[in-house]
């Protein structure tokens, strides 16, 4: 299988956890793998990949010129690496205006899409974010023009990601009618984690090798996660005095979310959680 494997999640679903049991999933690997060393690995919205790759400054160009350039600088990249590239990916899978697919089926092997609960997803979002207000974040997450790298007039080492809203960036991926994708909740991946990152390898065409899996699992942890970050710090951390890996909890947002905030994200985004198993028959959360 060669290509790119998307990695893809809205913001603080889980990706680096996902990227580093892959990390850990490799032969002979007998001590966890370090959680800066994923930092140096491939992500979709690279500037300075894409300045590499197609010889001038993204820079120099509007967004939407930028974005108009990607899909080619994916089939190249693809197509010269000749094997399997992880690749991190927190943007909505979206068509240019011109009709062409961000992420063709060309430059992909697979996509393996990771979604959380909105609910602690927008608790997470707002600590990451150094913010008070989850209606903030709310707000965001409800918004279809929402973005990351998107400001005008700063220059962001990461080329702007178009999130949309946190539903429309779930169905961009999961329905994409181009694209492999198989789905993973961050609840599967706590309550039943061999299984559910066996599924994923399988999906991938690896060797499926419980003993590997479950010591990439182990190696994986959020209390592994959590050591590392506090002896050497985390790449991708916004600031040192916010840790990167938190909680990692599921339904820690019935600590954080008032009735009526937690009642606008369920309004906002009903449909699609009730379509991954959020919400029951009656509306109510399930975790």
């Amino acid at each position: 299988m060669s290509g790119f494997v998307w990695l893809a999640s809205y913001p603080k679903s889980g990706n680096t956890w996902l990227r580093m049991f892959f990390a850990n999933l490799q032969e002979g690997v007998e001590a966890p793998a370090s959680i800066n060393a994923i930092s140096s690995g491939l992500a979709s919205h690279s500037r300075s990949l894409f300045d590499r790759l197609v010889g001038y400054a993204a820079s120099d160009l509007t967004f939407d010129e930028v974005d108009s350039i990607r899909p080619d600088v994916f089939r190249y990249w693809a197509a010269r690496a000749g094997t399997r590239l992880l690749c991190k990916v927190h943007e909505a899978c979206t068509r240019l205006p011109d009709g062409r697919w961000l992420f063709p089926s060309e430059a992909t092997a697979a996509v393996i899409y990771v979604i959380r609960n909105p609910l602690d997803v927008c608790v997470s979002y707002m600590h990451h974010s150094g913010k008070n207000d989850p209606g903030q974040i709310a707000d965001e997450m409800a918004d279809p023009d929402n973005d990351i790298g998107g400001w005008p007039g700063l220059l962001s080492t990461q080329l702007r990601q178009r999130l949309l809203t946190w539903s429309g960036h779930v169905l961009s991926w999961v329905d994409a009618p181009h694209l492999p994708v198989h789905v993973m909740r961050y609840e599967d991946m706590h309550a039943a984690p061999v299984e559910t990152f066996a599924q994923a390898a399988a999906f991938m065409g690896m060797p499926l090798d419980r003993t590997r899996i479950a010591r990439a699992v182990a190696f994986s942890s959020i209390e592994e996660l959590q050591r590392q970050e506090q002896q050497d710090g985390f790449r991708e951390g916004a600031a040192p005095e916010r840790p990167f890996f938190r909680k990692g909890k599921v339904g820690s947002w019935r600590e954080s979310l008032t009735g009526s905030q937690a009642a606008r994200i369920i309004n906002d985004h009903a449909d699609v959680m009730r379509r991954f198993g959020y919400l029951t028959a009656a509306g109510d959360p399930v975790y």
